[in-house]
């Protein structure tokens, strides 16, 4: 995969002229697209203040040296230990938090105190009522966006060939890794969504932010010092600086820009003006307090203007882009709280990201059933989202109801993070002997209908109401037609002349069809 930009640009000069069309996905470039002249010195590019400062925080408080195992990989095959004994044994060890220790120590270091002032100044282009009105919007939506977030966002996001370089490194989506990994990640989201306070400084979903700012900063750490002693292990030259600030620009994008013109309306989700303005805003202050270059998210425009960007120049899948695919679809299937099938998760998968990709992906091809299960669910989001939304009433009350149970959900229930909150520490490890290779299925877990009846249930609701409609369309056409000809064989019109007053003639009209419906409408 040796980057060559020659190539790129005459296929980016010749989608200039013509327009094109990517992974199911047709768009028309703009001067605010990049071109790969203007994409490469990002992947070289990254958060250089994030680093120090973890760097001097490390030297502060030195790190635990214990790791969670990543499941298939050769380290945890020699240490013959189970991922639930090492996580047994973690959970005793004190854990560092980076945002408390940055805070405490900014006043002591030049390094942290500039970090510290720097995520604490808002920056003049922040509006805090649009801020809010963007983490409702994320709630107006839950179901669809979790749904696009889970199988459009993070497994069609594996076919970014660069970025699963990394990702296979930390074997951190192992089948068995993956699942929480999903749900730690879900965790930062609602905590940046929680309340308008939890996203200001100081607030909880502002310091998960830092702390995902230092976890990158450690994993990029990491791997350049093991690629530095072995350069076979990762290669810059290739694949850039890992989580360089093009894999940012490409996160926080995938959670603004992809929901908005991929995600949501492939479920029949369309945002409106307002919403898309207030949605990006709220992404774009989180990317700033992560240390992502913020000029890319400055409007709409531009947003969604490097997120297709990104479709024409990074999404290439790979042999490693199916394995870490299939092992989120093996992590996620028939596990609580939705106990989707595999095939209904691959099916979701696919209507998401469309054939072209998901074939790359290995994704296999489900039956009709679960592409109407499918359908099903689209039908039961769009009526919810549609009708909530159109009561402002219905819509507040939903948007409070959803930020409470989704985080019951995640974090607090058993079946999630089981109340621990996680602090995004460096559990994930790279290691030379770290290699995630395709995981297997659980075979022991328990088999519910979850969302699949649910769906099951929509469409059938749906194609009833549907059927009705048609049938009493149908019966008044045909009655009305009966009237026309009942009237033209009995030599009676149904108009009066020209010289009649207009009222009359629509009370002749109306009598005169009534008169005739009765009587052949149910014949």
């Amino acid at each position: 995969m040796q980057y060559n930009v020659a190539a790129e640009t005459i296929v980016c000069q010749r989608f200039r002229r013509r327009g094109t069309r990517r992974w199911g996905y047709t768009f028309e470039l703009t001067p605010d697209h990049l071109t790969p002249e203007e994409a490469h010195p990002l992947k070289h590019s990254y958060d250089l203040l994030g680093e120090e400062s973890l760097e001097i925080l490390n030297q502060v408080s030195p790190p635990p040296r214990s790791a969670l195992p990543r499941n298939n990989s050769q380290a945890s095959q020699r240490s013959g230990t189970s991922d639930g004994e090492e996580g047994k044994t973690s959970e005793k060890e004190p854990q560092r938090d980076l945002y408390i220790l940055l805070r405490d120590n900014a006043p002591r270091n030049p390094t942290l105190n500039k970090l510290w002032k720097e995520v604490n100044t808002v920056p003049e282009w922040v509006d805090w009522e649009q801020i809010a009105r963007g983490q409702d919007v994320f709630y107006r939506y839950g179901g669809a966006a979790f749904t696009g977030l889970a199988y459009q966002s993070l497994l069609g996001g594996m076919g970014a060939a660069r970025v699963v370089e990394t990702l296979a490194r930390t074997g951190g989506f192992s089948p068995k890794v993956a699942r929480r990994r999903l749900f730690e990640t879900t965790q930062h989201i609602l905590q940046c969504t929680r309340s308008l306070d939890s996203i200001k400084p100081g607030g909880e979903g502002f310091a998960s932010s830092i702390r995902v700012r230092f976890l990158h900063a450690a994993v990029r750490q990491r791997i350049l010092r093991l690629a530095a002693q072995r350069p076979d292990y990762y290669s810059v030259e290739k694949w850039g600086v890992p989580i360089n600030d093009l894999d940012s620009i490409a996160t926080i994008g995938t959670f603004s820009a992809t929901l908005i013109w991929l995600s949501f309306p492939r479920q029949g989700i369309f945002l409106r003006e307002q919403e898309v303005v207030d949605y990006i805003a709220l992404w774009r202050y989180i990317g700033y307090i992560v240390g992502c270059p913020t000029e890319y998210f400055e409007t709409p425009q531009k947003a969604k203007a490097i997120m297709e960007t990104l479709l024409m120049y990074e999404i290439e899948p790979t042999e490693t882009s199916k394995i870490l695919a299939n092992n989120i679809i093996k992590s996620l299937e028939d596990q609580p709280p939705s106990y989707a099938s595999a095939e209904m998760l691959v099916a979701c998968a696919r209507w998401l990201n469309g054939r072209e990709l998901s074939d790359r992906l290995g994704l296999p091809r489900p039956t009709l059933y679960y592409w109407l299960l499918v359908a099903g669910q689209c039908i039961f989001f769009m009526a919810i989202c549609y009708t909530y939304r159109s009561v402002h009433y219905l819509d507040v009350r939903k948007i409070s109801a959803l930020r409470k149970i989704f985080y019951a959900i995640i974090v607090e229930s058993k079946y999630g993070l089981e109340g621990t909150e996680t602090l995004f520490d460096f559990k994930y490890i790279p290691e030379y002997s770290t290699i995630t290779e395709m995981g297997e299925s659980a075979q022991d877990a328990p088999k519910y209908n979850g969302i699949e009846r649910r769906n099951l249930k929509a469409l059938v609701i749906a194609l009833g109401a549907v059927g009705v409609v048609s049938w009493c369309s149908l019966k008044m056409a045909t009655g009305l037609f009966r009237v026309v000809l009942a009237a033209d064989a009995s030599g009676q019109s149904i108009l009066l002349p020209e010289d009649v007053d207009k009222t009359l003639q629509i009370q002749h009209i109306h009598s005169t069809i009534k008169e005739y419906a009765v009587g052949l409408i149910w014949s």
